[in-house]
């Protein structure tokens, strides 16, 4: 069977943050390590940030450290220790008055939601991923009344969700920069940015980068897709944005849990078709929180996503809290390995239909994919500086293992997030016979392709220049 080519992307949190535990989860197979800045202190993010270098190096190997931005999360306050229980019928309050309140027939709740006068009567209020469901009957911009339609145990710091509601919040909040300019500094690779709208959200942003660090302002940015108006949005994201997140926990509270599977692959199918990079996230293998096996529905999800043609799956709580992280990036690998050694056979292969938009790089790799198969060798050597080549040649699915060179270090851990590639760090190539060597030199250390078979190597004309690539040459190991 070929390697793994799906990535794995892992959410580092108090069930994994030990040297022990990261050690292990980048020994079993975590590729990206996601940082979600919803929780944690900068001093917890700074320690976890260190040991994951410091292992990269003393494992040789690449690791992608994800920083996902909260966004305008927008919460319950601080609730009594043993929660709240709310009743069906019950009358309740969101209030801006951060202040849990009880008295004679109504309970008020603290929120930290603006533009409460903006949610129109009759309009649903879920808390708690839609465990909680309230019906409006009141708002002004200080408070909202509601009549509880489905009841439970509500507890402290519970999201919470407007369906349909126009709030008019920015993506990107005061602690949102405050996190920005923390991650940056701290050498984070990709940033992931909350709640998404519009292409100009991630125009905002990438300014951001730009004013903040501008030798930075090409660092991918991934758009979380979980409102309504990204889906309808979709396409002008993902010309601006370096890659999107299906985030079906927010998504499936935003529309409905029906609509998740279809959207996903809209998504990803999306996603191939602009050659952009998609990740699949939320609840992959949540039993495997409390659970060392997950369900049987867990597995198709995870495989269906492989089938959709996903570049990367990823896992939250069960890595982030759970009992089993090592487990679970155990149990992820094999049955992607499984799903992709049947990709053939239930995967998307209708590669006209999904003929991604076009530009002469993308001709180039698609070409160096097609002259791989036909002369049926051994893997494709993409030469690259900023790591668009190899995130082309991915995009093209072949179905060889492809060799990514590069000089620059952040290249090279950005590159271990990419579908089917392997990152390799070299000295700088302006020659084609260096191209070569370098090429020559790691097969050798590898020892997985023998002397006499071929590869292709891909790349700018002229080599070392910052070009598109737009040459492919078919080379014999050995010779």
């Amino acid at each position: 069977m070929s390697p793994r080519r799906t990535k794995i992307v892992a959410t580092i949190g108090p069930g994994s943050s030990q040297r022990n535990t990261l050690k292990n989860l980048m020994e079993t197979g975590m590729d990206v390590a996601r940082i979600n800045f919803s929780h944690g202190t900068y001093e917890q993010h700074a320690a976890v940030i260190a040991m994951l270098r410091e292992l990269s190096s003393q494992l040789d190997k690449p690791i992608c450290i994800l920083q996902d931005l909260q966004g305008p999360k927008l919460r319950l306050g601080n609730l009594p220790s043993e929660g709240v229980n709310l009743e069906k019928g019950q009358l309740v309050r969101l209030s801006n008055i951060h202040m849990y309140l009880h008295t004679t027939g109504m309970l008020s709740l603290p929120a930290d939601i603006p533009n409460l006068g903006s949610i129109s009567p009759g309009s649903r209020v879920l808390i708690d991923d839609g465990r909680i469901e309230l019906e409006t009957i009141k708002s002004t911009d200080r408070y909202l009344d509601a009549k509880v339609v489905v009841g439970g145990i509500v507890t402290s710091h519970k999201g919470v969700n407007f369906p349909g509601a126009n709030l008019d919040i920015p993506c990107l909040t005061e602690k949102d920069l405050s996190d920005l300019r923390f991650g940056l500094a701290h050498n984070v690779d990709v940033i992931a940015v909350s709640f998404v709208r519009t292409a100009s959200d991630i125009v905002k942003v990438r300014q951001m980068i730009s004013d903040i660090e501008p030798q930075k302002s090409n660092m991918p940015i991934i758009a979380k897709l979980e409102r309504p108006e990204a889906i309808e949005n979709l396409n002008d994201i993902l010309t601006v944005a370096d890659g999107v997140m299906v985030a079906r926990g927010d998504l499936a509270v935003e529309t409905s849990p029906a609509s998740v599977p279809v959207v996903q692959k809209q998504i990803i199918r999306s996603a191939n078709r602009h050659a952009k990079y998609v990740i699949t996230a939320t609840q992959m293998l949540e039993s495997m929180v409390n659970n060392p096996r997950p369900t049987r529905a867990e597995a198709s999800d995870v495989a269906n996503a492989i089938f959709d043609g996903t570049d990367a799956v990823m896992l939250s709580a069960e890595t982030a809290i759970g009992k089993y992280p090592v487990e679970s990036i155990q149990m992820m690998h094999r049955i992607i390995e499984e799903a992709e050694s049947h990709f053939c056979d239930w995967g998307f292969c209708d590669t006209e239909k999904d003929q991604p938009v076009q530009d002469d790089a993308i001709s180039t790799t698609r070409a160096a994919r097609e002259l791989a198969h036909d002369r049926n060798v051994a893997a494709i050597a993409v030469f690259t500086q900023t790591g668009r080549t190899a995130v082309l040649m991915s995009k093209a699915r072949p179905e060889v293992p492809i060799l990514a060179f590069t000089p620059e270090k952040t290249t090279y851990r950005v590159l271990n997030m990419y579908w089917g590639v392997t990152p390799y760090m070299v000295p700088y190539a302006n020659t084609v016979e260096k191209m070569i060597l370098e090429v020559e030199n790691c097969i050798a250390t590898q020892r997985k392709i023998k002397k006499g078979q071929q590869v292709v190597i891909i790349s700018g004309f002229p080599v070392g220049t910052f070009r598109p690539p737009n040459f492919a040459l078919l080379h014999t190991i050995g010779q």
